[in-house]
């Protein structure tokens, strides 16, 4: 039977993996990297992932997992209403928090420069853009979470701490499908149905490739299948985000029934 436990190395409080404790080895490519990574990336990156629109960053957003990006405070500053959640904020306060984000940047970004043949230089022109990038998209998280804690909402899939629809638009990246040899399909599909529970309108997921490969997650078409049976439609769509090769698709899921009046606010009259 397939067991979940949760490690977290008491020098990392981002390191909060969730792992597989089936049968399936950890491929080389996601074992290169060492624990699940946090990232810090840009309002910019998250529009070129999920093809987010203006009038998209207008509707109320979560973010899951959120780690240490710096799109809420961004979104947030220019006037949106978004919301990160993440395991890691129950673990630290804003100042701890703030190191380790840091940390993480400069171990992505390590990997990346071991891995260079692995990305396609479109996005970033090259390795030193992309440290910038992220080094700026963690300021941007370390000045909003001292600021705003309320924003940063301490929670873990697939069980997330908010009500029914609360959310009009929620963003998925670099967990689901990106981490496949730790998390296995049983995970992936209770993830997507509580994303989808507090998601009103629509979920977007990106990448669906695993961290380090080109390959797309394999059981997607079964997955997608689960997920019709209970009246969730979802869609592959190209992005224009280029960075990691073969990373260019997300998934997008909506529900077949829209949630009634009671959960999107409005009153309801006959």
């Amino acid at each position: 039977m397939t067991s979940f436990s949760f490690v977290r190395p008491r020098s990392d409080a981002f390191s909060a993996v969730l792992y597989w404790g089936g049968d399936g080895p950890v491929t080389p490519n996601t074992a290169d990297i060492g624990a699940i990574l946090i990232s810090s990336r840009s309002l910019d990156e998250y529009r070129s992932m999920f093809d987010l629109s203006d009038d998209d960053l207008s509707r109320r957003i979560l973010d899951c997992p959120a780690g240490a990006a710096g799109f809420t405070a961004v979104v947030n500053r220019l006037g949106g209403d978004v919301t990160a959640c993440d395991t890691a904020y129950s673990d630290s306060d804003a100042e701890h928090l703030t190191v380790v984000a840091a940390a993480e940047a400069e171990r992505g970004n390590r990997y990346i420069r071991d891995h260079a043949e692995n990305y396609d230089w479109t996005f970033f022109a090259d390795p030193d853009e992309h440290a910038r990038v992220r080094r700026q998209a963690v300021r941007d998280f370390a000045e909003d979470i001292r600021r705003h804690p309320h924003r940063y909402v301490a929670g873990c899939l697939p069980s997330l701490p908010f009500p029914d629809a609360a959310f009009d638009l929620v963003l998925s990246s670099h967990l689901l499908f990106s981490y496949a040899d730790r998390l296995d399909r049983t995970f992936h599909l209770a993830a997507i149905r509580e994303l989808m529970r507090v998601a009103r309108e629509e979920l977007r997921i990106f990448p669906l490739v695993e961290s380090g490969s080109s390959v797309r997650y394999p059981y997607l078409d079964e997955l997608l299948g689960d997920l019709r049976e209970d009246g969730i439609e979802s869609e592959v769509v190209e992005v224009g985000y280029r960075f990691q090769k073969g990373a260019h698709y997300m998934l997008v899921c909506s529900r077949t029934i829209s949630p009634g009046p009671e959960a999107s606010g409005e009153s309801s009259s006959i």
